[in-house]
Formats: C-alpha cells, structure tokens, sequence
C-alpha cells in the first residue's frame, strides 16, 4: 500500500503497536497523549436493519417492505405529505406513491423504488425523526 503519514495517528505505526499486542487506548494514548479515554456507548435499540441486497418495488413483499412502510410512517409524523400506509408486507401502489413522495422531499431520483440509496435515506431520516442519534443528556 501507499505509506500516508497525518497529523497525529500514524497509519503504519500503529498498524505495528497493534501486532506487537498493544490494546487500542494504548495506541491511541502514544499518538493524542494520556488523557484520552474511550466512554461506552448506551444500548441503542430499533436501530434500522441493513439494506436487503435487493431492491423492493411494485409487487414485493415480505418483512423487508413492512420495515421500509413502519419507517415512511414514522417519518410521515414529521412530513405529512407522506401517506400513512398499512403495514401488511406488500408493496402496493400506495407504498410506490410514498416512496415517491420520500425521494421528492429528499432530493432522490423519483423512481417509487427503494434500492440501496433510497433505503438508507429512509433509514437516515428515521433514525433523525425518532432522535435515536441524540446523545443521553
């Protein structure tokens, strides 16, 4: 590979601190100094599943497309423009109608299909409208 040296961490560096059995805050300390320190995450729950590897459109079913219908209809609370539409697993015209409206909003080719873009858009949106981002306070 082609070395790249940056401000602080070193690529290859650590790369050797690591293979010499160094845990990961060792390293990190080396290159930022001691009083770094990692803080654990809380459990996020509900967090969005990944995208299926197929895109779904007119005609698919299944639990992939009610994920995709729980999440337009939580995002439509914030976008009412968006059709509430029932959850059953099937992707009907209505459902082609909200993605459509979805991909409008945001700026997405208006294809009423949700391939690996639109999905994570949705998921993105969700994920910022139900504030499972936000940081405990």
């Amino acid at each position: 590979g082609k070395r790249t040296q940056c401000e602080g961490l070193s690529q290859w560096g650590s790369q050797s601190f690591g293979e010499q059995g160094y845990p990961a805050i060792d390293i990190l300390k080396h290159y930022y100094g001691s009083d770094i320190f990692l803080a654990p995450a809380q459990k996020v729950e509900g967090v969005p599943q990944s995208f299926p590897g197929e895109a779904l459109q007119l005609g698919s079913s299944g639990s992939d497309v009610e994920v995709i219908q729980r999440q337009l209809n939580t995002i439509s609370n914030s976008f009412p423009s968006i059709k509430k539409l029932r959850v059953d697993g099937y992707f009907g015209e209505d459902m082609q109608d909200a993605v459509k409206t979805f991909q409008q909003i945001f700026h997405l080719p208006q294809s009423g299909i949700v391939d690996f873009g639109t999905w994570y858009a949705i998921s993105n949106i969700f994920v910022g409208v139900t504030k499972m981002a936000e940081l405990p306070r």
